[in-house]
């Protein structure tokens, strides 16, 4: 058959068509064919199957690849290739041996990984093989799920010396410290690659919101290009091809909301191996509505991180910080790099939880230096930022990566909350805080988001505002309205 592309997005699927009819295959095969092996001998992929009765789409004939199995099979269109029903993959075996509770060997694990790097795995497989490991997972099928993950795909590699990182595990609104680390660092001279997923379950990720001022779209040569340059970037990922299972798992992750220790983990730890870096510290905000809840949580959670990032090789430090409400005042991609190139500026209005989160974290960076005296990271970061260093330092990573040239906007549609009597804020749920932002449209909408007018302890008359909700469309604003004012997110003691 000649291989035809279809301008469908299947993400993360592969996904092939074929014309009900027009070929050498009965109707009634099509129902038990959940999955073709399409190839020329070379160059072949695994695509789920798709029954198209439109002969408008296809010939007879014709095999249609959607957008991403189009590309990922490397063949030009019209191409003759073999279609033969796929046989499942081997590795499903020590799937369903995990969904009885075994134990899977290193070598099974890494054989799964490698199928679903390969897009072998359908969705429902995927989150079979997530669910099962939710349910129990040794530390060692953690170290080995996470070497698995670091060895399929791209790594970087980097000139001998330390190549430091940074990662927060996520769940406050607003905690944009990396784009002001980052700088800090790279003015003082150590190499910091910071490459970040686009947001998962936030409103933001750190890629979400670096590119409203630079393109973060970068190859691993521009990567390697823009750090010769600057001593720092802050990239997509994603193109660079690092950990690539960790992509497919996290598609299938965020509907099902699995987000486990474990996974979480192996996620973070596999890309910073495959990244290249030697000395990481990890930041876990413990609060009521944070990922991490409590104290002997985070403590499970940072022994899980030593363990695997000891037998990785990697350098760890790793931070309790508080994570009771958001850090800064901006949650959403435009208003997060608003609150960060006002730290950066050192503008008087800069939220100052999110500039003294940043040098904190950054002090700490710092202390992996060797030639840093210990105990003066900080003093040293503070230093950076207050003469303007770390501005330029900013300044150079954006040309390099490429500067926005036009710029982007806070939403215009707004609406605000305003406080329902008097009192003083008591407790302000993260979690809820997100999931608004989100429903305003952030982060796919960049100038969506909320702009917090409070923090806890403020003390406020009623019908002060508590927040404003912005948007870019009014279904944004509708949703995230009506999502406000069933459940405020903040609470208001009198």
């Amino acid at each position: 058959m000649k291989i035809r592309c279809l301008p469908i997005d299947t993400y993360p699927e592969n996904t092939a068509f074929l014309l009900r009819g027009g070929g050498d295959f009965a109707p009634e095969q099509f129902q038990a064919m959940r999955k073709l092996a399409i190839g020329d001998g070379q160059k072949s992929i695994l695509a789920a199957l798709a029954i198209v009765d439109d002969k408008r789409l296809l010939a007879p004939g014709e095999i249609g690849l959607g957008e991403q199995a189009f590309r990922r099979l490397g063949l030009a269109e019209g191409s003759k290739v073999t279609v033969r029903q796929a046989q499942p993959p081997h590795s499903l075996e020590f799937v369903r041996r995990k969904i009885d509770g075994d134990t899977l060997e290193d070598a099974e694990i890494g054989e799964v990984i490698r199928d679903i790097a390969a897009y072998r795995y359908s969705p429902m497989e995927i989150a079979a093989f997530l669910v099962a490991c939710a349910g129990f997972m040794t530390t060692q099928e953690t170290f080995a799920l996470t070497r698995a993950m670091a060895d399929v795909g791209s790594r970087l590699h980097w000139p001998p010396g330390p190549i430091v990182d940074k990662h927060c595990i996520g769940g406050i609104p607003g905690n944009r410290t990396s784009m002001i680390v980052v700088p800090i660092v790279a003015a003082h001279g150590l190499v910091m690659p910071k490459t970040s997923s686009r947001a998962i379950t936030s409103p933001s990720g750190t890629a979400d919101t670096m590119e409203v001022l630079a393109s973060v779209d970068l190859s691993a040569t521009e990567l390697k290009e823009v750090v010769d340059r600057a001593h720092g970037a802050l990239a997509w990922g994603g193109r660079v091809n690092l950990s690539p299972a960790d992509d497919i798992l996290i598609s299938v992750e965020r509907p099902l909301r699995i987000d486990t220790f474990d996974q979480l983990v192996a996620s973070i730890l596999s890309k910073k191996v495959a990244a290249g870096s030697t000395h990481l510290l990890i930041d876990i905000p413990v609060g009521p509505s944070a990922k991490v809840r409590s104290q002997s949580e985070a403590v499970r959670l940072r022994k899980l991180f030593e363990y695997v990032g000891g037998k990785l090789g990697l350098t760890l430090d790793i931070v309790f910080t508080d994570g009771s409400q958001p850090v800064g005042r901006g949650v959403g991609p435009v208003l997060e790099a608003r609150d960060v190139m006002a730290v950066l500026r050192n503008d008087p209005a800069a939220p100052a939880d999110l500039r003294e989160h940043a040098l904190m974290l950054a002090g700490r960076v710092l202390e992996f230096d060797p030639a840093l005296e210990g105990g003066t990271g900080l003093g040293r970061a503070r230093a950076l930022l207050d003469s303007g260093q770390a501005l330029a330092a900013m300044e150079k990573i954006i040309d390099a990566q490429g500067r926005r040239t036009v710029a982007i906007e806070v939403g215009a549609l707004l609406h605000d909350i305003r406080a329902g009597h008097h009192g003083s804020v008591a407790a302000i749920d993260c979690h809820l805080i997100a999931r608004i932002a989100r429903a305003a449209g952030a982060p796919m909408d960049k100038g969506a988001g909320i702009d917090l007018m409070r923090k806890v302890g403020d003390r406020i008359l009623q019908g002060d505002i508590l927040y404003r909700i912005h948007a870019e469309s009014p279904a944004g604003l509708a949703f995230a309205r009506e999502l406000a004012e069933a459940s405020p997110a903040y609470t208001v003691a009198s």
